[in-house]
């Protein structure tokens, strides 16, 4: 399926001619899925131009192969210039057929899991609302935003481990701050596999399991696809 998209349909539609080019920079995205990049870390990377990687993602973004994540500072502000972003496979099963199983002993189980959640939201209509936030001293993994009121709605860490429900004061300490900053009362925590609920300085954090908000998050796409009357067999990206 990838080789019929990056091969055939995009150089077809788009008149790409450097296929293998291309192939090349969607491979390195589809390893480094859910890590932070810029165009110029990519350019170096890879060799190519940056305005020609500009077009790629763009075309990449358009076959619904990867989706982009904007970056907000910890004032849920947009920066007025975009050069950092993160950049998320659409499907996590895609990394696992370029590159095999994911084990435990790799660093990269949490970036798969945000990823896993992040393909669910990208179903939807909340993407358009969704961010990460990150600052000098800190990170929050997803940040729903009304960006007309520059106002975050809703945060989530995103996590595979269950350190945060153990270890709270450390390990959420940017999630906590991020929230005190905002005035944000509630916040979840995804986790391996365990339950809690927790109040820290007056925020109420839910801890769940990462395959519970993956499935529960698909659900509700599927079930607004039907309110709506549309065939949820259309949301599949990938066919």
């Amino acid at each position: 399926v990838i080789d019929k998209v990056l091969l055939r349909d995009l150089p077809s539609l788009y008149g790409i001619a450097d296929t293998q080019e291309l192939k090349h920079l969607f491979t390195h995205l589809a390893y480094n899925t859910g890590a932070e990049v810029s165009f110029e870390n990519l350019s170096n990377t890879s060799g190519i131009a940056k305005n020609t990687i500009r077009k790629y993602l763009d075309y990449l973004e358009a076959a619904f192969l990867i989706r982009r994540l904007h970056r907000i500072d910890h004032n849920a502000r947009r920066f007025k210039r975009v050069t950092h972003f993160k950049v998320y496979l659409t499907n996590v099963s895609i990394r696992a057929a370029l590159f095999g199983p994911t084990g435990e002993i790799d660093d990269l189980p949490g970036l798969v899991a945000e990823t896993a959640v992040i393909s669910q939201i990208a179903q939807s209509a909340l993407m358009s609302l969704a961010h990460y936030a990150r600052w000098k001293s800190g990170e929050v993994d997803l940040v729903m935003v009304d960006i007309k009121k520059h106002s975050p709605l809703y945060v989530t860490e995103l996590k595979w481990t269950n350190r945060a429900v153990e270890r709270p004061g450390t390990e959420l300490k940017s999630l906590i701050l991020f929230c005190k900053r905002n005035h944000l009362t509630q916040a979840a925590v995804t986790t391996k596999n365990q339950y809690a609920s927790i109040n820290i300085d007056g925020i109420d954090i839910q801890f769940r399991p990462t395959s519970d908000v993956c499935y529960f998050t698909g659900v509700k796409v599927v079930e607004g696809a039907l309110a709506r009357g549309v065939d949820p067999h259309s949301l599949r990206r990938l066919s």
